[in-house]
């Protein structure tokens, strides 16, 4: 059935649901497969969103997000990498299929982004023992470039493989298409990470042409120009066969929609245009 290779993540519903009612529509809806956000879980209590986790037997195919690693003094990057660890904390209560990371930029004040990138890199080998024992794998979102000043310093999925490469089988990459269906060499990055075996979630929506945000305005899957069936191919040819996870930033269209209508929507377009 298609609602078993869809996963929602919770951003899609932000405004009109929290975690149990998105959990309900889930249900409603057939979807068996969810990705909460760090406040929606905090809003109704890890204890209860593990419990609603298993009673319902639902997949967690991510927990947005941890990252947001670089800062200008020790102090204020040893703060980002005891909230990582929290993070750990919660994606292994939830028996997440990893947890998400969105790195971080460069920190206000800075114009290094080299040295950014080096605290990424640093943030993830400190918290990844913790992970690890923990049995939580650590997915980097490569974001378009033009986050890399305020949101991640990564940026392409080749960037987040050398750093795979770097620290071990269990740190991989979330590939969603609004972030890189622009890279010229998006075949053969994916090539290389079904290689590695590193591909932990494929995120997708699409990339409305013109946008009047681009942080705000994604487009429903097949509203947009992205090739989704060309790149879940690249993606499935690579060996990773998950849910395609929906998430969808739109605070002037589908976040004022019905939840429902949102969702049956969304396994429309799954069947006809992903």
């Amino acid at each position: 059935m298609t609602e078993r290779g869809i996963s929602l993540n919770f951003a899609t519903t932000r405004q009109q649901w929290g975690f149990a009612e998105a959990v309900d529509g889930c249900l409603r809806a057939g979807i068996t497969a969810i990705s909460p956000w760090r406040d929606q879980i905090q809003a109704i209590g890890l204890k209860e969103a593990a419990r609603i986790v298993r009673d319902n037997k639902l997949q967690v195919t991510g927990v947005c997000r941890g990252g947001m690693f670089p800062a200008l003094t020790a102090e204020g990057l040893k703060a980002n990498i005891e909230d990582n660890l929290r993070a750990i904390d919660e994606a292994a209560a939830l028996n997440a299929d990893c947890l998400v990371l969105v790195v971080g930029g460069i920190p206000q004040g800075s114009r290094n982004i080299i040295e950014a990138r080096k605290q990424v890199c640093d943030g993830i080998a400190a918290i990844l023992p913790h992970a690890n024992a923990s049995n939580v794998k650590i997915a980097i979102e490569p974001l378009h470039p033009m986050y890399a000043a305020d949101r991640a310093c990564v940026n392409t999925i080749d960037q987040a493989l050398d750093i795979c490469e770097q620290l071990g089988e269990t740190v991989g990459v979330a590939i969603d298409v609004y972030h890189v269906w622009w890279d010229p060499n998006l075949a053969k990055a994916i090539a290389r990470a079904g290689r590695m075996k590193r591909i932990f979630a494929h995120h997708i929506c699409d990339w409305l042409n013109p946008t009047s945000d681009f942080l705000l305005d994604r487009g429903m899957m097949g509203d947009g120009v992205i090739d989704l069936p060309g790149i879940r191919k690249m993606i499935e040819d690579a060996g990773f066969f998950g849910p395609q996870e929906v998430e969808i930033f739109s605070q002037n269209n589908w976040w004022k929609r019905d939840g429902d209508e949102v969702l049956q929507v969304i396994k429309e377009r799954v069947t006809t245009v992903c």
